[in-house]
């Protein structure tokens, strides 16, 4: 969703690339679907509340369509033959997707600068402090066997404030 997020918003010029990675941060971080999140977040950067509302209803309708028509077909189509090698095929793209996006996050929180269509790579902006965040939870996550998201997000949550106080 993220690449498909970023590609119509920041092309379409409604929000900038930061500003999108700020709603990114807060829409993981809040209960719900991203899609919808960012949705009612952005509409409400944009018209307020009744832009949320229809940024809300544009994103979850056709989801809500989809699923309707597939439980009123019920088990034919889950049971199909054609669906299940479809969803087979359809894991390692979303491995990748997930990959590419993590990686595409990481890489702008270090360097808030860095164009990835043009490779261009600015590093008279770069940001040590999300460096140390990051190194500090990778350690956390491999030192323990069980680490569930919410200890990753509350870890990253007190050192973001920790970090960005001292320093």
């Amino acid at each position: 969703m993220i690449p498909l997020i970023e590609e119509e918003i920041v092309g379409g010029g409604y929000i900038t690339q930061g500003l999108l990675y700020d709603f990114i941060g807060i829409a993981e971080s809040t209960p719900g679907p991203i899609a919808i999140n960012m949705a009612t977040f952005i509409g409400t950067n944009q018209h307020g509340v009744l832009g949320a509302l229809a940024a809300t209803i544009g994103v979850a309708l056709p989801s809500f369509i989809i699923i309707l028509l597939i439980a009123t077909l019920g088990s034919k189509f889950l049971n199909s033959r054609i669906v299940n090698e479809a969803f087979k095929g359809l894991k390692p793209a979303v491995i990748g997707l997930i990959l590419a996006v993590s990686f595409g996050l990481m890489v702008r929180g270090i360097l808030p600068d860095i164009q990835f269509s043009k490779l261009i790579f600015a590093f008279s902006n770069f940001n040590y402090k999300n460096l140390i965040i990051l190194g500090v939870v990778f350690i956390f996550v491999f030192a323990r066997k069980k680490t569930s998201p919410v200890q990753i997000i509350l870890i990253s949550a007190i050192l973001g404030m920790a970090v960005y106080l001292v320093f």
